[in-house]
């Protein structure tokens, strides 16, 4: 799939992210990917803010998901494990969900409460 992309920050790191906007994009998502970058990830949009929940059915990458909300701001963090159903969820309301390489946020020092940067919350 080719998706389109974005530039975000977290203070003065990059983040390279897809973006997954349309249904089929979010289905599909990382799944049956065996590597990716150090600085890449995925950006889900959703049309409003809700409680937004993922799995890691058919993912063979373990990852983190920051939980984030219109102005940028991460509201909660979730370590998943590859090829589980277990269910991660927002602590409130997001539109939002950034998936990095699990480890990434935490060797950075990022946490819930850092605020990130780049044109999807620019726009809000």
């Amino acid at each position: 799939m080719q998706l389109a992309r974005t530039e975000l920050t977290a203070g003065m790191h990059r983040i390279h992210a897809q973006v997954a906007q349309t249904a089929r994009e979010k289905e599909i998502g990382l799944m049956f990917r065996k590597d990716m970058p150090a600085n890449e990830g995925m950006l889900f949009v959703f049309d409003r803010p809700g409680t937004q929940c993922f799995w890691m059915k058919n993912t063979l990458l373990p990852l983190t998901a920051a939980f984030v909300s219109d102005d940028g701001t991460i509201v909660n963090l979730a370590d998943m494990q590859p090829m589980t159903e277990d269910s991660h969820c927002s602590s409130k309301p997001v539109r939002y969900v950034l998936e990095m390489n699990q480890g990434w946020f935490k060797q950075k020092g990022i946490a819930a409460g850092t605020k990130l940067r780049g044109r999807p919350f620019s726009a809000q």
